[in-house]
């Protein structure tokens, strides 16, 4: 075999007896869970703001940063539900580069998947206790889903993983929402197929178990752009996508249909700087058709202490290691712009 084992980690069980939640927010989960999947059901009209570094690759500036949205959280409440984004794992499109803190707890170092596993856990706890925020993470491997399912409050299935049937079927067994982004080629139907597979029953094998699974009324689509055969971005968080992705959904049995849109990736040509108009252009299509405001529940924004990226090894506090991404001044004032839309 090609395969070497090097080491038997802990399951999912043994991590979490380890670092288990307090009870104390075990209650704040529920809550927060609660009050996400109303905006998604449409039993609520606050708008989900998912925002923060590409990737959480440094305990001490990931929870800074969690701690500062708080801070703005307590002014925007009654408008927004702020879900900080805690981002561990990241998918590679060569493999290459760094993958996220469960596979380097330290950028700089080999990779350490106990200690990642750990680390993994410990920050987000520590952004629950220090910020009262439970947060969002990419679920880019589905047997690590238990590692954390007492902990986020929102999971994102990348555009890579999302026609994968070991995702959809995962995600059909989640209690939180799940967003399912459009793949790389930007099909609608794709997406689509993916939240009727995660919100309907299932029975398949997991983590060496048989499993039947109950489905996910609050999976949901994902926007964020696409790329064509020449390797040129194309946005689809336009007036006319928002539309046709409404006339599908229509055309589906799928219940709570909702759309977040992501305002980095190719639907910014990753020009981190663009994503302040691209979410006032969100705003304004949500203000001009009632639909639009229905479908749309809120949208992702990439956003740091500092802003740009760097390479691994800069040492720059509070900037990202990965894609480029918004500073904190304006991050801060796009969340009140975005407040004073909704």
């Amino acid at each position: 075999m090609s395969f070497e084992f090097i080491k038997k980690l802990p399951t999912p069980t043994e991590i979490r007896e380890q670092y288990p939640v307090p009870d104390h927010l075990c209650k704040l989960k529920e809550e927060r869970d609660r009050q996400i999947c109303d905006v998604i059901a449409g039993r609520s009209d606050k708008f989900l703001v998912i925002i923060g570094p590409c990737s959480a690759d440094n305990e001490e500036s990931v929870c800074d940063y969690v701690n500062r949205l708080a801070r703005i959280n307590e002014k925007v409440k009654d408008k927004l539900i702020l879900i900080p984004r805690v981002y561990t794992n990241k998918p590679r499109t060569t493999g290459e580069g760094y993958k996220g803190i469960v596979h380097q707890p330290n950028p700089e170092q080999k990779p350490d998947f106990l200690q990642g596993l750990i680390s993994m856990r410990k920050m987000h706890l520590r952004v629950m206790e220090e910020s009262r925020l439970t947060a969002a993470d990419e679920m880019l491997y589905p047997e690590n889903w238990r590692y954390v399912s007492d902990i986020l409050s929102y999971v994102a299935i990348g555009a890579r993983s999302v026609e994968d049937q070991q995702h959809r079927l995962t995600v059909s067994g989640f209690d939180v929402p799940a967003g399912m982004k459009n793949p790389t080629s930007g099909d609608f139907s794709v997406m689509l197929n993916s939240v009727y597979a995660a919100q309907h029953s299932h029975s398949f094998i997991y983590r060496g178990w048989e499993v039947k699974t109950s489905g996910n009324p609050y999976a949901h689509t994902i926007l964020r752009g696409a790329v064509n055969k020449h390797g040129n971005s194309l946005p689809n968080y336009h007036y006319e996508d928002l539309a046709l992705l409404m006339e599908m959904y229509a055309d589906r049995e799928i219940n709570n249909p909702a759309c977040i849109i992501d305002s980095n990736h190719n639907n910014s040509a990753k020009r981190f700087d663009q994503q302040p108009r691209i979410v006032k252009e969100v705003m304004h299509s949500r203000r001009v058709n009632p639909d639009i405001r229905s479908l749309v529940k809120g949208v992702m924004i990439e956003s740091y202490i500092k802003e740009g990226c760097q390479k691994i090894g800069e040492g720059i506090y509070g900037k990202s290691i990965t894609d480029a991404c918004l500073g904190w001044a304006d991050s801060e004032q796009l969340i009140y712009d975005i407040a004073a839309y909704v």
